[in-house]
C-alpha cells in the first residue's frame, strides 16, 4: 500500500479541481489546491511536497512557465503535467519544460492515480517533510501517528488535518480563510463555529495536562501553534 502523499493540484477549473481533491482524499491522501499559476507558485514554493499536479493552461502564469520557474530554482518535487494539449509535440514540449510525466485531459482518476503513486516512489520527493515538530509535540504524515512528551495523541482525521496545517505552518497566523480553504476544502465561509469548535477539541488533546500551551489564539487574526517555552 502507498503512504499517504501530500500533493497540489494546479487547475483553473474549480469544478474538475473539487473533483481531484475529493478523489485523492478518498484514496487516503492529502491535496491543496492553487486556482492559478501565480498561486500555484507561491504554494509550492512555499511547502513541502510529494507530487504536483499541474494544468498548463492556467490564468496569470501558465503551467510550464511555473514549472520552469520552480526547476530552474532547484526544486526536485515531480511534476504531472494535466492538460487537453494531447499531441505528442505539445508532451514533448511539457516534458522538456521540467514536467516528470504528462497525461492528456479526459483521463480515468484511477490512471492519474496510479502515475502520481510512481511518481512518489520514485525519490523525487524524498526531501518533502513527512514529520513535523513543535516542542515536544511530533505529527508523522505516514503513519498518520500524534504523540507529546512520547505520550501518544488519538485524533479524528479532520483534527489531524487541522493540526497538520498549524505544524506545517508554525511559529505564523492561520486565518479562518485559510483553513476552511485548506482543512475544510470550503471557498466561502459557512458561517458556523465548525473551525471553534475543532480548535477548541483539539487543543484540550494536545495542551491539556501538558507544562506549557503550544496552540494559541491570536484574537482577531486566527492561530498559531509554537512551542510556548520560546
Amino acid at each position: 500500500m502507498t503512504s499517504a502523499m501530500k500533493l497540489l493540484i494546479v487547475e483553473d477549473d474549480r469544478e474538475a479541481a473539487a473533483y481531484v481533491v475529493k478523489a485523492f482524499s478518498e484514496a487516503g491522501h492529502v491535496a491543496d489546491h492553487a486556482a492559478d499559476g501565480e498561486q500555484g507558485y507561491e504554494l509550492a514554493s512555499g511547502a513541502n511536497y510529494d507530487v504536483l499536479v499541474v494544468d498548463r493552461m492556467l490564468p496569470k502564469l501558465d503551467g510550464l512557465t511555473l514549472i520552469g520557474r520552480l526547476k530552474a530554482e532547484g526544486s526536485k518535487t515531480p511534476v504531472l503535467i494535466l492538460s487537453a494539449l494531447g499531441q505528442v509535440d505539445d508532451r514533448v514540449q511539457g516534458l522538456r519544460a521540467g514536467g516528470d510525466d504528462y497525461l492528456t485531459k479526459p483521463y480515468a482518476f484511477a490512471e492519474l492515480l496510479a502515475r502520481v503513486e510512481a511518481l512518489s516512489r520514485r525519490g523525487g520527493a524524498s526531501a518533502a517533510e513527512t514529520v513535523y515538530r513543535v516542542g515536544d509535540l511530533e505529527l508523522d504524515r505516514l503513519s498518520h501517528s500524534v504523540t507529546r512528551g512520547g505520550q501518544d495523541i488519538p485524533l479524528q482525521p479532520r483534527e489531524f488535518r487541522l493540526l497538520e496545517y498549524l505544524m506545517r505552518n508554525a511559529g505564523q497566523v492561520v486565518t479562518r480563510t485559510m483553513l476552511l480553504e485548506n482543512v475544510w476544502d470550503y471557498h466561502f465561509d459557512p458561517q458556523t463555529n465548525v473551525i471553534d469548535v475543532h480548535v477548541s477539541r483539539l487543543r484540550s488533546k494536545i495542551d491539556k495536562g501538558f507544562d506549557r500551551q503550544l496552540l494559541h489564539t491570536v484574537r482577531g487574526a486566527g492561530y498559531m501553534i509554537r512551542d510556548g517555552a520560546r
